[in-house]
């Protein structure tokens, strides 16, 4: 009895602060840990960059197409973990905690069970695999090195991931923020073990990730076992019925067709640079990574509205969620464009720290103007993922999607592939910064309209049609 009262406090008291509390201090308190998280995520991959760039640059772009690989197995990881949250968080903004939680724990066996069974086949015809993410001759043999351990770790992966997103989707991102840090931390430590220590090279930065992640999952699944969570995740809560996985599919689905078509625009992009030869190719993948670095620091806003947004929409509390959004867009725009500015300054000096300055000039430049044009248009980047945000907390899955497809394959795969044709690896470089410009178009006429319709609710009103909470799921 104990127990349940505690539970409920904490459930009560965490309510509280997400349709009550000050703004200006609930957003930093829900998105930095997600931020932290993001970041953790961007750093997995880069100390694995970092480490075996010592190898050479065929060994790095070999780690930079298996970026997609990663990307992929996070995309159906995500898929069962984002659809998760848009329900909890409303079902636990109305007091419904005991369906809250039987959607978690549908959605975190549901992802581990289809992750492994999709990387087992992927591991049969890994060779061929890699080849297709965009793999140069010369890093084929490095690429199904790495591959095959990433393969392995598809459980953990996924068990980290819906994990992670449950946990922000009560609020509770502290301890997702642990599970993350602890994972990259152990990771950073093993990298130079594996590879200079034991000499495994590639392969060895491949299994400090899988260990990282087994160990990542088993921090992130124990306050749910050990009760200090406001969601219960039990296996007599898993409930394969098809209410749930509607529920989880609204913005499961959309989810996964946006990241998997963006790990696919990946691939496309691998395979453009690819035409350029390795150093392209591994300018690509750093530049990328480094962009995506900085990236995370400001999309946590984005991700950080979402259960905030959720709570308040689930409580009726329409002018708090417009509320909500504009104050995430204005903390977001100052810290892109401080941290925009900063590595713009020092773009050559941090891309340095994964090549050879001097033998690798070609890599260094290419990598210089990629980045360099991300950083100008980090803002729009930005504010695209705080609106994408807010229609994920509304669970509104075709604009989520329109968003999430614009900056990664409805502009960027045009304008990649007219680019380079056109200007060659230079106009590679540019094309994602084009498609960010782009994608703020979209987004800032969906927001417009968006506002307007949530403008005429007042507070307590009945939600929009199409808006609602999802019917009893017991």
């Amino acid at each position: 009895m104990a127990e349940k009262a505690g539970l409920a406090e904490r459930r009560a008291e965490r309510r509280e602060m997400m349709i009550s509390g000050n703004l200006l201090k609930v957003i930093p308190i829900v998105a930095l840990p997600m931020i932290v998280s993001m970041l953790i995520d961007a750093l997995y991959n880069l100390a694995d960059t970092y480490f075996v760039s010592q190898l050479g640059i065929t060994a790095t772009a070999a780690v930079g197409v298996n970026d997609s690989l990663l990307h992929l197995m996070r995309s159906v990881a995500m898929a069962f973990g984002m659809g998760a949250s848009s329900p909890i968080s409303k079902l636990m903004g109305a007091k419904r905690e005991d369906e809250a939680s039987r959607v978690a724990s549908t959605a975190v066996f549901s992802s581990m069970i289809m992750l492994s069974f999709l990387a087992a086949i992927a591991y049969a015809f890994r060779e061929s695999f890699v080849v297709f993410l965009g793999a140069t001759e010369g890093a084929t043999p490095y690429a199904v090195e790495y591959a095959t351990f990433i393969l392995i770790s598809a459980p953990f992966t996924a068990g980290e991931v819906t994990c992670s997103h449950t946990l922000r989707a009560e609020g509770s991102t502290t301890y997702s923020m642990i599970g993350m840090v602890s994972g990259c931390v152990i990771n950073v430590i093993l990298d130079p073990i594996f590879i200079n220590v034991f000499g495994m090279g590639v392969g060895g930065a491949a299994l400090a990730t899988t260990i990282s992640k087994a160990i990542s999952f088993a921090i992130l699944i124990s306050p749910f076992l050990r009760g200090k969570t406001l969601i219960e995740l039990k296996f007599k809560f898993f409930t394969p019925k098809w209410e749930i996985y509607k529920e989880i599919a609204k913005m499961g689905i959309p989810t996964l067709l946006r990241s998997s078509v963006m790990s696919l625009s990946a691939v496309f992009i691998n395979n453009m640079a690819r035409l350029f030869g390795d150093s392209a190719l591994a300018a690509v993948s750093v530049a990328n990574k480094c962009a995506r670095l900085v990236g995370s620091a400001v999309l946590g806003f984005g991700q950080g509205l979402q259960p905030i947004g959720g709570y308040c929409w689930g409580a009726r509390k329409y002018a708090r969620v417009r509320k909500a959004f504009w104050t995430s867009t204005g903390i977001g725009a100052v810290v892109a464009l401080v941290l925009g500015a900063a590595m713009f300054i020092f773009t050559p000096q941090i891309l340095g720290l994964f090549m050879d300055v001097e033998k690798d000039a070609e890599t260094l430049r290419i990598g210089t103007l990629m980045l360099r044009t991300q950083c100008i248009t980090m803002f729009p980047h930005v504010w695209v993922m705080i609106i994408n945000g807010l229609y994920q907390a509304l669970g509104r899955p075709v604009e989520a999607t329109i968003l999430g497809l614009s900056r990664q394959v409805i502009f960027l795969i045009p304008a990649a592939f007219i680019l380079s044709k056109t200007v060659g690896v230079n106009g590679l470089a540019c094309s994602q910064a084009v498609a960010d410009i782009l994608s703020l178009i979209i987004s800032v006429t969906l927001v417009i309209h968006q506002m307007k319709k949530i403008k005429k609710l007042r507070d307590g009103d009945e939600p929009l049609a199409g808006y609602g909470l999802a019917r009893k799921m017991e």
